[in-house]
């Protein structure tokens, strides 16, 4: 459910972009998106950092998207998303005492200290090289192209990613000692 929430605002803009065209669908995008904020507020009283992060992008450069009539601004907005979420992923491994990895997963999952590195180290490559392909592919296909990689195509990867990382990470999970039941 998780997963089709935080693809909400993509998946109206895929819509909206075959039926309209780009100009429209990138206003539903930030129409989407400020729902999406909003609908988190009301229902948990907080707000993703995530979340908050990817709509001022989408505001700012959707929004020029529309004024200046240029799609590359909102082409460049899915790499640079990519990029902060791949640094903020690299400088938590050297500037902080926990791996960002690490903070979205110990509670699920217990490793020795070196895999939550390697695995940090892995997404953090992951987001620099995936705004690299989205910058490839914004500049040598089409709009169209561009929209369905954008929507099939970084999805596809990400899955990929994720489970050819569930056969790295199932040689080192360490097994958490489940408390007895109570008799």
């Amino acid at each position: 459910m998780k997963l089709l929430y935080d693809t909400f605002p993509v998946i109206i803009f895929f819509i909206v972009y075959k039926l309209f065209g780009i100009y429209i669908a990138t206003g539903a995008l930030i129409i989407a998106s400020a729902i999406q904020i909003l609908y988190l507020w009301f229902r948990h009283h907080r707000i993703e950092t995530m979340h908050v992060i990817t709509f001022v992008l989408v505001l700012v450069f959707g929004g020029a998207t529309i004024l200046l009539h240029d799609t590359k601004f909102l082409q460049w907005k899915v790499s640079i998303v990519n990029w902060l979420f791949g640094l903020a992923f690299l400088l938590s491994q050297y500037f902080t005492k926990t791996p960002l990895i690490k903070r979205f997963m110990q509670q699920n999952i217990g490793l020795p200290e070196i895999v939550w590195s390697r695995l940090n180290l892995m997404w953090a490559i992951f987001f620099l090289v995936m705004g690299v392909i989205n910058i490839l592919v914004a500049y040598h296909f089409s709009l169209n192209a561009w929209v369905d990689f954008k929507v099939f195509g970084i999805l596809g990867l990400t899955i990929v990613f994720v489970i050819l990382q569930s056969f790295y990470l199932y040689r080192h999970i360490q097994n958490h000692p489940q408390p007895e039941p109570k008799k």
